[in-house]
């Protein structure tokens, strides 16, 4: 089976298991785990932050910079389609008692004039603008980057007004390597980012927030009151340093498949593009083929080939380093057999 829904579906490397095999490891609640403590050092550096803190997933890195930046019954200005407003079963509200205020963007990215008059004005009707969130690069945008121009402008209009910006860079490293600007350059327009290690990167869990000194001890607190709080996790840190040290500069090939993978399905009959492909994602539009994207899944699944629903007439596919240039071709030529 050629697994194409998401980079989330890559197994661990044989580097990776074995320095979870041979980690060091100590209490990490008591903030005794060195080798935990030595992936937050090393994550911090990359993003040019303070700290850093380990989490259990990106979901959960999103939701506690959510909860430590806000107060409940403010609002968090985001991207009409981040996953931190779609994907995130409504945590923000759940958990931090506050509500989106969403922007319809242009592949992914706002417009800082838009997210300018978003923010409320002093009024004892509204609620207070508490945080803006980004998203680079954007998922339901395919893929895209979003330019660093448009972050920093962002950022200016946050710092007028005194709001925080967290970052959602759960594909951050897709993102540098893909416009060559460097994690730093990113991570200077927020206070706050949130980057997952087992994605592209391809450990078997976890994920980092990273902002201030006395922002990562706040979130610290939140990340135990969710549950968050491990004990000899150094096991499961190990594997996120070498997704650090050797995964990064790979993520390019995984580009390349998916643009080759584009270029090989824009022929297929009845296949559309959605999106031009910039990382590791395509966006397929199956419409013209007389399928809905859950006929055409299950056409898929019959030639061995994995991929996901993205929308009524939209099929998500997405490279990773399991899949080789052969899988590609594979998946290719099988299309071209069955629908023309």
């Amino acid at each position: 089976m050629i697994d194409l829904r998401s980079d989330t579906v890559t197994k661990p490397t044989e580097a990776m298991r074995q320095a979870a095999f041979d980690a060091p490891v100590g209490d990490d609640v008591y903030e005794e785990d060195p080798t935990v403590k030595k992936l937050e050092s090393a994550t911090a550096e990359m993003l040019g932050k303070e700290a850093a803190l380990f989490v259990t997933s990106g979901t959960q890195g999103n939701q506690i910079a959510v909860l430590t930046h806000c107060r409940p019954g403010q609002e968090v200005i985001l991207e009409s389609n981040a996953h931190l407003f779609v994907y995130e079963g409504a945590s923000m509200s759940a958990f931090a008692g506050v509500q989106p205020r969403t922007i319809a963007g242009n592949h992914g990215a706002m417009d800082p004039d838009d997210v300018r008059a978003a923010i409320r004005p002093e009024d004892i009707h509204f609620p207070e603008t508490g945080l803006i969130c980004l998203e680079n690069t954007h998922n339901k945008a395919g893929g895209k980057v979003v330019p660093l121009e448009n972050m920093q402008k962002i950022y200016e209009v946050a710092r007028q007004h005194r709001i925080p910006v967290h970052l959602d860079g759960a594909r951050l490293f897709n993102a540098s390597v893909a416009s060559g600007v460097s994690l730093k350059r990113y991570a200077e327009q927020t206070d706050t980012v949130q980057v997952c290690l087992s994605k592209g990167l391809g450990a078997p869990m976890g994920s980092m927030i990273a902002g201030s000194a006395e922002f990562i001890q706040r979130a610290r607190k939140w990340r135990k009151r969710l549950g968050g709080g491990l004990r000899q996790v150094g096991m499961v840190a190990a594997p996120g340093m070498v997704a650090l040290t050797e995964m990064v500069d790979r993520l390019a090939e995984d580009h390349i498949h998916a643009r080759t993978l584009a270029d090989g399905l824009g022929r297929v009959k009845g296949l559309a593009i959605e999106e031009d492909v910039e990382t590791n994602i395509i966006l397929v539009n199956v419409e013209q083929t007389g399928h809905d994207a859950t006929s055409f899944l299950s056409e898929l699944e019959k030639e061995g080939i994995k991929a996901v629903k993205f929308g009524p007439h939209t099929v998500r596919f997405v490279t990773h380093y399991g899949v080789s240039g052969t899988d590609i071709r594979t998946v290719i030529e099988k299309m071209e057999a069955r629908f023309g």
